[in-house]
């Protein structure tokens, strides 16, 4: 399974988003494409332990089954619920946010797996170096084909 800490899966991130221009049209969903690259460095946020989320009663009554599931399934549906701390709301700077998730999944490719400093997600609950790796890689895909990428 593709991962963010694999060489080849993470230029080919990095490939797509620099294909990624101020204009570009989402093919579905609500977020403007600068919202989108803000949107995406949150989760990554959360596994470099910048961004505290507390989990919740679903997620301990369901989210091992649920991590299990998703990572079996591979991926988010089209317009599936956004975490209300990973909302963006206005118009950020397109550029500036670009620039940013461009480092961040850069240091995720060169670190690798070390770069986690948060081995707990707050729904999917304790995870692997891999399968925060393969989750960044499904959420990342998940938004480049969002955005016809």
């Amino acid at each position: 399974m593709a991962n963010i800490f694999d060489k080849e899966a993470n230029k080919s991130l990095l490939d797509r988003f620099e294909k990624l221009s101020d204009d570009t049209q989402p093919l579905w969903g609500k977020m403007t494409v600068s919202q989108m690259v803000l949107h995406c460095q949150k989760p990554l946020d959360v596994a470099l332990g910048k961004l505290i989320l507390g989990g919740g009663l679903l997620g301990m009554l369901f989210g091992k089954m649920a991590k299990n599931s998703f990572l079996k399934n591979r991926g988010f549906s089209k317009n599936a619920p956004t975490a209300p701390q990973f909302k963006i709301s206005g118009v950020p700077d397109f550029e500036k946010e670009k620039s940013e998730l461009l480092l961040m999944v850069t240091a995720f490719g060169n670190v690798g797996p070390d770069i986690i400093t948060n081995k707990k997600h707050p729904f999917f609950g304790v995870m692997t170096d891999e399968e925060w790796g393969i989750l960044h890689y499904i959420h990342l895909d998940h938004h480049l084909k969002q955005f016809g990428l």
